[in-house]
């Protein structure tokens, strides 16, 4: 009878447990996210976001992480809503970084991949899926891989 009891309290505290976590993640919007959501996010997390628009229409947000200026794309849009987002950065390295570089980066790192533009100026990219389903906490997570793997690929750079 003892065991029984202890059995259903332990029962107990893992359901709430699991009902507690449950309840804190918050659920991304379906389809997606609009610009102006992915702006709120980063500002709600303590970053600054500034939409900016090019000359074709296209939007992206421009932020920083650690003095590391930084982008976000918008992919997979109906509706103004996108399926995806991507991370982007480019360095002014002077044309000093090769592509054996950057092809070192790509075969030993897993999450962003990168490359040099034509004047030899390293670029690094991290898509992040935001259908189907998914949570704030999930990107959140996904966005300190962004900040690591950034702050990583500039030391890699200034090697």
């Amino acid at each position: 009878m003892k065991r029984m009891k202890r059995y259903l309290r332990v029962c107990a505290i893992v359901i709430a447990a699991v009902a507690s976590t449950s309840a804190l993640a918050k659920d991304l919007p379906d389809g997606g996210m609009t610009v102006e959501q992915v702006t709120a996010w980063l500002l709600d997390v303590g970053y600054q976001a500034k939409i900016v628009t090019d000359k074709s229409g296209n939007m992206t947000i421009t932020s920083a992480s650690d003095g590391i200026e930084f982008h976000v794309g918008f992919y997979d849009c109906h509706d103004r809503q996108c399926g995806s987002i991507q991370f982007f950065a480019g360095f002014d390295t002077k044309g000093a970084l090769n592509l054996k570089k950057i092809n070192e980066w790509n075969t030993t790192k897993r999450w962003a991949r990168a490359y040099v533009d034509n004047t030899n100026d390293p670029w690094i990219e991290m898509d992040v899926d935001l259908t189907p389903g998914g949570t704030y906490e999930i990107l959140n997570d996904q966005f300190a891989t962004w900040q690591d793997t950034l702050r990583v690929f500039k030391k890699f750079i200034n090697s």
